[in-house]
């Protein structure tokens, strides 16, 4: 009998109670909100890279385990059934700017600092080390882990690592970051008083709810039948499986292509959340057609999200092999502070100008998930905004789905700076930073379109509140 993976997936759920248990007791883990998973996260990697050699253990298991959750964690977002009432608007499509625009700010940064590495003093840095920049900090853990793996065959040796590596600074970035952003609002009057005496609130703090419990799923059918949360993760079960054998149909026609053809196959299936969610969508208009719409429920598939993202995370961290990044810590350096520079400065900067209601708020969602993932930027949001009271989070998930395949072209030009190594052709390296310029140019045109005389008003500010929206926080 094979325990193995029990006992992975054992030692993964320990370090998620013991990092709940020290956000419940330590002080300082609450006042930077630093979430649950993250902590458990460090717990693991220092497990993992020091402890369980000795016993015999190896977080080889943990990446696989990152792979699958991250494809069930998006096929669970696409299966919600959306709101009837929610329309496109103007919000959705400035959301859609912002997240574009970290999209290409991201890669087209990362890949320019990459070149100045090479050039100077890392002669023989990976060329697309500079994308693991928004893998880690756009896209997250699971990406960042699935779409790096396949570097390492083409010679990026700990390329994983490093992605992963740049999926927790990011964390890191967007937790401590945004409560800093949220204490400057606080003190700069971006909110109001009634707004600031929520975030007092000590179940926020210390993650547990004290007194009245809030309603995570329902039933949607009669559990003499079949179980409400079967029926839910066989939906997800029979997806995953069809993006499989799609994935497979693809990558057997492409193998008649020869040898490039197959790299390509291989490249896809580093993006399996993209085909996933695919399928999920093809499920959920199949449910739509069958009339079982009412049969599927959102706050259900949330929790299983919520369940892949924690657990993707924690594992994420765990997965990282401190000696194959050892290397690269001088341009993991470099890479962190262009991030920081994009996200903690740039970013509140053309988002306070872009969006036109409930700026600091939407900023801060676009913060939370331009460092981490969706639920670090909802988990920021819930601070400032508990109940979700403002349109925000909706505005945001609803913008993604149409960012999906606007993502894309940036998303399948991703191994170009592997194929310049590979096939000995350095134009495909610039093939992705013109790709990647693409996406900050055509955005910052929309933003000027959208933000007309907002885009420079006063420029020297860190971030523009107009009077209409002031009055409004007051």
């Amino acid at each position: 009998m094979d325990f193995s993976y029990m006992i992975h997936l054992a030692v993964t759920s320990i370090a998620l109670l013991i990092g709940v248990l020290l956000r419940n007791k330590v002080k300082l883990l609450q006042k930077f909100l630093i979430p649950a998973s993250i902590i458990g996260g460090f717990l693991l990697l220092l497990f993992y890279n020091f402890l369980g050699p000795i016993l015999g253990l190896s977080n080889a298991f943990l990446g696989n385990l990152v792979y699958h959750l991250l494809n069930i964690s998006f096929i669970a977002m696409m299966l919600r059934i959306p709101e009837t009432n929610h329309k496109a608007g103007a919000a959705t499509r400035q959301n859609v700017v912002a997240i574009a625009s970290q999209y290409g700010f991201q890669c087209l940064f990362g890949l320019l600092a990459t070149f100045l590495m090479i050039k100077t003093f890392a002669p023989d840095l990976f060329p697309a080390f500079g994308f693991t920049l928004p893998l880690g900090f756009e896209l997250g853990p699971g990406q960042a882990y699935s779409m790096s793996l396949v570097w390492e065959a083409m010679g990026f040796d700990g390329a994983s690592s490093v992605g992963l590596s740049m999926a927790a600074i990011g964390f890191v970035v967007g937790s401590i970051g945004g409560v800093i952003l949220i204490n400057i609002a606080i003190r700069r009057k971006w909110l109001s008083p009634a707004q600031i005496e929520k975030l007092h609130s000590r179940e926020v703090r210390t993650s547990f709810l004290a007194q009245e419990k809030q309603t995570g799923a329902v039933l949607t059918t009669n559990s003499e039948a079949i179980d409400s949360f079967t029926y839910h993760i066989a939906l997800i079960g029979m997806t995953y499986f069809l993006s499989f054998e799609l994935l497979s149909l693809i990558s057997y026609l492409l193998s008649f292509i020869g040898p490039i053809g197959i790299e390509l196959a291989d490249s896809l299936w580093g993006i399996n959340f993209v085909f996933s969610s695919l399928c999920a969508i093809l499920v959920r208009k199949t449910i739509g057609v069958l009339k079982l719409d009412k049969s599927v429920d959102n706050l259900t598939l949330n929790r299983i999200n919520g369940l892949s993202v924690d657990f993707t995370v924690c594992a994420s961290l765990g997965a990282i092999t401190l000696a194959a990044i050892s290397q690269y810590w001088l341009p993991i350096i470099v890479l962190v502070v262009v991030g920081i520079a994009i996200t903690c400065f740039l970013l509140p900067w053309y988002c306070s100008r872009l969006f036109s209601d409930n700026q600091f708020y939407r900023t801060l969602m676009i913060f939370g998930t331009a460092t981490g993932t969706l639920p670090t930027g909802l988990s920021l949001l819930r601070i400032v905004d508990p109940e979700f009271e403002t349109p925000v989070a909706q505005d945001y998930i609803y913008a993604t789905g149409i960012m999906l395949p606007l993502a894309i072209p940036i998303i399948l030009s991703i191994n170009l700076p592997a194929f310049s190594v590979v096939q000995g052709n350095p134009l495909l390296f610039w093939a992705a930073v013109g790709m990647s310029a693409l996406y900050v140019i055509i955005p910052m045109i929309f933003y000027f379109l959208i933000a007309k005389k907002r885009s420079f008003a006063d420029k020297s500010k860190f971030f523009f509140v107009d009077k209409k929206t002031r009055s409004q926080a007051e």
